[in-house]
């Protein structure tokens, strides 16, 4: 029998879940490292899926102005992914936009994994459409100069 995934804002007692869930995929460079403090002090940001009560993935959408959104640290645990987990987190935002009756969004993610983004209606497009990302985080990055990420966007036009 499948476990039932419920989806919740983060609060300030998630924050070592999370940590401990982005971690492994921090060490093998699928999302940028992110600090126990830095965690906390973007918590609006982030939600986190639960099963039986157990964080089992997380995600954040972080609001960089105009109603444009970037999907980040979106992780599952590696035990139990391809379980619809990460879906479930990403549906979250949109519906939270739907609910707060965000007009015009734009929900983007620089991934290595675009099939799943595109499973959920993202298109594949340009990285330089986002240079409010790059400007905030890819300078940032190790691997800036040789990216290996794909650039996805979501927008509200596409789903209405």
């Amino acid at each position: 029998m499948d476990k039932i995934v419920s989806v919740r804002a983060a609060s300030a007692g998630d924050v070592s879940a999370i940590h401990a869930l982005l971690e492994p995929y921090a060490e093998a460079k699928v999302v940028l490292r992110r600090s126990k403090e830095d965690i906390l002090s973007y918590i609006a940001n982030f939600v986190v899926a639960e099963i039986d009560g157990k964080v089992c993935g997380c995600g954040a959408a972080r609001h960089f102005g105009n109603n444009l959104y970037e999907v980040r640290s979106l992780v599952v645990d590696p035990s139990i992914q391809k379980k619809g987990i990460g879906k479930a987190i990403v549906n979250f935002f949109i519906n939270r936009f739907r609910e707060q009756q965000v007009a015009d969004w734009k929900l983007f993610a620089l991934t290595m994994t675009p099939a799943f983004f595109i499973s959920l209606g993202f298109k594949e497009v340009e990285k330089e459409m986002f240079p409010e990302k790059i400007w905030a985080d890819c300078l940032k990055c190790a691997k800036y100069h040789c990216c290996d990420e794909t650039a996805v966007l979501l927008s509200s036009e596409n789903i209405y």
